[in-house]
């Protein structure tokens, strides 16, 4: 096969915004980059975490690569330039829609456990779960990689351009070195994890110790060859062979060393699965199911507050605010005791019975918080389990893209948390997903349904979307990083489209507010002051929240073209043609 060589001056070239621009979105709410208006495009549109994956993307739609190949490109460069957030090395939640064949599809590529784990994995010898951080560093931590296998599946149903093009734009970024940015400069500080791992430690820090600063010109030859080997030998050359073996290496050699081995990663395989769909208002929404609880957990709540008029009270009503964020406590406490692997622990069906969810909505008081709520009891439930409490770390990554023939993807992207479990193999890191499982694997003589067990799917939060019109045409794409945070981030830029009718962007922006069933979290913006008195009398405990979200949506207009917005809390940008 002939290989196509990406100069590094193609990408940079591609961030220039077109100069075709639509009308302008008006402001972001205050203290939230108010320069940043909503990027507009004709043909097609890629919404990435940095500005050169999205570049990648673009350069890719502009070679006449479908969305899928747009895709791949951007998650190589991702790995590179933003490998605290995501990677080869990690897996990856992807919603596919066809617009010739009027066919949504959904692509899981999440990780698995070795077959050797157990339910035990985090326990000490003391019978006790092992504090969080010493769990995570290791390969104690390192569930069996998905990404590539899935997007090798879903370049095999939807890609145009070949495969090893698609890996040019990272491997001439790899080779020739990107500038640092200032979230991976400071994401570096004070992480004595990273900086102690003999392959990451040199990579990222000077020889004093300090972290290279944002600006430094960073090459990565070893990511470069590995990149080149999986463009030529696809992902066999990541899941068998040397590259594999050093993988194995690694986790087994940490100091907290894990079991997975050659025939966990060989044995890999990604699923194609039903999407989680549900009408709402004029509109249809579509999600991921499990193992993500983000389709299910978006499902729920919207079932819940439709019957409620948010579109009158708007996005600065304490009233709106409260529906939702009592909807959110709701599908949280299901959420907890019944979602894990599918393969492992079916759903029950009535999760989203809209009577069930007629019934839970009626538990909602307009004027007072529920509290803390508690799980309820749907059609369907073959088991009884306990709670889950464990956590999610507020990494990962997104992107959405639609292409000239109005394909899209909605792609949720992860390594877990910052730089996964900190063990650095051939240029990319491992990630730390098992983490997602609980350490305890029952409660109350009861098990808990997402225990670890050999070759399970830890449960994610990770939530890309799609909204179709009453003709089942796609409306738009999006989805945000940000760990058990991400069912709040993308709700509130859902209904912000849906039900206030912001633009993309402005919707992004929009203060974050959410509710994983304990407090209510709200970002405090200079105005957010009267919602957070008005919730707190109405009864909520509201926390103030820093963690950022990394919001990407793309909207498809309905006289044609596309306007997208990104999260200006991160490095994103929207760029199209």
């Amino acid at each position: 096969m002939t290989m196509r060589r990406w100069p590094l001056a193609a990408l940079l070239c591609c961030l220039v915004l077109p100069a075709w621009a639509g009308p302008p979105a008006g402001s972001p709410p205050p203290g939230l980059a108010p320069e940043r208006m909503a990027a507009y495009a004709r043909s097609h549109m890629v919404a990435a975490a940095n500005p050169l994956a999205a570049a990648a993307g673009r350069t890719i739609l502009q070679a006449g690569g479908s969305a899928v190949d747009a895709a791949i490109a951007v998650q190589m460069v991702l790995t590179l330039v933003e490998p605290q957030s995501s990677g080869i090395g990690g897996g990856a939640f992807l919603l596919h829609w066809s617009a010739a064949g009027r066919e949504l599809r959904t692509y899981d590529g999440r990780e698995t456990a070795p077959a050797a784990a157990g339910p035990n994995l985090f326990l000490g010898a003391d019978g006790r779960p092992l504090r969080f951080m010493d769990a995570v560093v290791g390969g104690l931590s390192v569930g069996v990689p998905g990404a590539v296998r899935m997007l090798e599946a879903a370049h095999r149903a939807h890609g145009r351009l070949p495969w090893a093009d698609l890996f040019q734009p990272a491997i001439a970024l790899a080779r020739d070195g990107f500038a640092i940015s200032p979230r991976l400069a400071a994401t570096l500080q004070d992480d004595a994890a990273l900086r102690a791992d003999p392959a990451a430690g040199p990579y990222f820090y000077q020889p004093d110790g300090s972290p290279k600063p944002a600006g430094t010109l960073l090459a990565n030859p070893a990511l470069a060859a590995t990149l080149q080997a999986i463009a030529t030998g696809g992902a066999d050359a990541l899941h068998t062979g040397p590259i594999a073996q050093d993988i194995v290496a690694a986790v087994a050699g940490a100091a907290r060393p894990g079991s997975m081995t050659l025939a966990d990663l060989v044995g890999y395989r990604p699923q194609v699965r039903d999407a989680v769909c549900v009408p709402y208002r004029l509109w249809r929404v579509c999600g991921m199911g499990p193992p993500s609880s983000g389709g299910v957990a978006i499902a729920q709540v919207l079932g819940m507050v439709e019957r409620h008029d948010l579109t009158a009270a708007g996005p600065a009503s304490p009233d709106a605010w409260h529906l939702l964020l009592e909807a959110s406590r709701l599908a949280f406490a299901d959420r907890d005791r019944y979602v894990a692997d599918p393969d492992r622990v079916p759903l029950p069906p009535g999760l989203l019975d809209r009577r069930y969810l007629a019934d839970r909505g009626g538990l909602i008081r307009t004027g007072e918080s529920l509290g803390r709520a508690t799980a309820g009891e749907p059609p369907g439930k073959r088991a009884d389990f306990a709670p889950d409490r464990s956590l999610e770390i507020p990494a990962t990554s997104h992107m959405v893209i639609v292409d000239r023939d109005g394909n899209a993807v909605s792609m949720t992207t992860t390594i877990e948390g910052p730089f996964g479990s900190k063990l650095m193999v051939r240029g990319f890191l491992l990630n730390n997903e098992l983490t997602d499982f609980s350490f305890v694997p029952e409660a109350d003589g009861r098990p808990v349904a997402n225990r670890v067990e050999g070759g399970k799917r830890p449960r994610s939060s990770m939530s890309p979307t799609m909204v179709f019109d009453r003709d089942g045409r796609l409306v738009m794409a999006l989805g945000s990083p940000g760990g058990a945070r991400i069912i709040g981030y993308t709700l509130k830029a859902l209904v912000a489209m849906l039900d206030w009718d912001l633009d993309p962007q402005r919707a992004v922006s929009l203060p974050n507010l959410l509710n994983r069933n304990g407090p209510t979290e709200l970002e405090m913006t200079p105005g957010a002051g009267p919602l957070a008195d008005g919730l707190r009398r109405l009864g909520h405990e509201v926390q103030p929240m820093t963690a950022p979200s990394g919001l990407q949506a793309i909207r498809l207009l309905p006289g044609g073209g596309l306007v997208g917005g990104a999260d200006p809390r991160r490095e994103g940008v929207a760029v199209g043609d």
